[in-house]
């Protein structure tokens, strides 16, 4: 047998013998032999301020995306262990939070009428398929099931001391095979796959995440000795725990000769055309999700104002102002070149496009626009200069609220002489959210207007924040 191809996901080792995958991947883990998991929610409530009952409630967006990477692992680990893959799942500390669950519920009309957000509680254990409650505590002083763990005793005397139990495992049949010393409370099982040599391991903690396995280097962090140590001893007793419960397994893979048709079994006609009618099903639903999915990604193009920049950014500012209600449109002609022309019944505007990562937009654009706007004056069907617009995306990876002026004092200063408009495309994206919201004409003509006779900065209309959308009120889907 060759070397076990190792993954991880939600931690990682400072060791070649093993490779990483984030929790919001779509990796399929048949390509691997051992599996291993520390259910996390991380990012996806990183920049989450809202909360409902004392814990964090998760956006639409962000409750999707998790939703959708907790089924998706559920799905894969599942599929692992019974293709005859070791999976084990470090038990990290219990994390809930309240997602979305795309309900609404709606009361009083016109202006006084109430959106009712439906929610429903959700942790970082749903995507392990397994039948247990995990129920937060924590404590060190842990021992061996009597009978039916022998296999994990040479792991245990390994790393007995390096783990801790952040969560019990309460429910019927948990098959425990690590308990706590006083009261005998389950913090590990191990559950056999009835089809293969398969196994799905629970096992207290350990902190992979060591203060001693990182240091800073040149403004990087690079792994230590003490960590490159740590990973060859684990790497070693994992692939010794894998073979362990291989050699163990009383599960022999069925062979291709017995699976031949003239071995067939009463029930199991039946059952293959109910198996194959579900697969038909799930088929359906998968395709009906993703075309769903791609409606969603399209309905959402308009956040690109908030974090793009190039060819990107320039086809959704062509967008929104279409969505304003202007004629819009890149330009290239000869050697001319605009990112966007656009008129409507207020006047003509040309303007360029700009995002900077971690700065601020500066003069350099305004130069490029001075001299768009002379260029297209001397096409003989323009008769009089267009108004100047610089879209400026600056600090673009920050998020908003933690962004400085996005326009350096130079390009305001130089926008003021030059009568050019400097529209932040964030502020932007707060028209095109008030739009999509409700039809307003008188708004939409109100924002053409603010483009075209703005000097500066451009402030829209009030209305373009005014239908933000906010948690608002929540009830809980039991």
């Amino acid at each position: 047998m060759g070397a076990r191809k190792i993954l991880t996901i939600g931690f990682e080792l400072a060791s070649d013998d093993s490779e990483y995958a984030s929790f919001d991947s779509k990796l399929s883990l048949l390509d691997w032999d051992i599996i291993l998991v520390k259910p996390k929610l991380g990012d996806f409530y990183a920049y989450s301020d809202d909360y409902y009952q004392g814990k964090r409630s998760l956006s639409d967006s962000s409750s999707f995306r998790l939703k959708e990477s907790s089924e998706h692992w559920r799905r894969e680990i599942k599929q692992a262990v019974d293709a005859g893959k070791t999976v084990i799942v470090y038990l990290a500390p219990l994390q809930e939070v309240y997602i979305d669950t795309g309900q609404r519920s709606y009361s009083g009309t016109g202006r006084n009428r109430q959106t009712t957000r439906h929610v429903a509680l959700f942790t970082n254990y749903q995507a392990i398929p397994a039948a247990f409650s995990p129920v937060a505590t924590s404590g060190t002083s842990m021992k061996l099931v009597e009978k039916g763990a022998e296999v994990l005793a040479s792991y245990w005397k390994e790393f007995e001391g390096q783990s801790a139990y952040e969560v019990l495992l309460e429910g019927e049949n948990v098959p425990s095979c690590l308990m706590t010393r006083a009261g005998d409370k389950p913090v590990g099982a191990l559950y056999r796959s009835k089809a293969s040599s398969g196994a799905l391991l629970l096992l207290p903690d350990i902190d992979f995440d060591d203060e001693r396995f990182i240091e800073e280097d040149e403004s990087n962090r690079v792994w230590t000795t003490a960590a490159s140590q740590f990973a060859g001893r684990f790497v070693s007793a994992i692939v010794a725990l894998d073979k362990a419960l291989r050699s163990s397994s009383e599960i022999t893979p069925e062979p291709l000769w017995a699976a031949d048709s003239s071995y067939a079994l009463g029930p199991e006609s039946a059952l293959k055309l109910q198996l194959l009618e579900a697969e038909r099903k799930v088929e359906e639903a998968q395709q009906e999700k993703e075309a769903v999915a791609d409606q969603l990604v399209a309905a959402g193009k308009y956040r690109a104002l908030l974090y793009e920049k190039g060819k990107s950014l320039e086809r959704v500012i062509i967008d929104a102002l279409r969505l304003m209600g202007f004629e819009a449109a890149s330009f290239k002609e000869s050697d001319s070149e605009f990112d966007v022309v656009f008129e409507s019944d207020e006047g003509r505007l040309i303007g360029e496009a700009e995002g900077k990562d971690n700065k601020a937009v500066n003069i350099d654009k305004l130069r490029q626009l001075s001299m768009n706007i002379h260029e297209d004056l001397q096409r003989d069907e323009v008769t009089s200069p267009a108004k100047p617009v610089l879209f400026g995306n600056g600090y673009r990876l920050l998020p908003i609220r933690d962004r400085p002026d996005p326009f350096t004092e130079k390009c305001q200063s130089a926008a003021t002489i030059s009568s050019t408009a400097l529209v932040h495309t964030p502020d932007l994206f707060n028209v095109v959210q008030h739009l999509l919201g409700e039809s307003n004409p008188e708004f939409a003509r109100e924002c053409r207007r603010a483009l075209l006779f703005s000097t500066g900065r451009v402030s829209f209309p009030e209305a373009a924040t005014s239908s933000r959308p906010s948690t608002g009120a929540q009830t809980n889907e039991s």
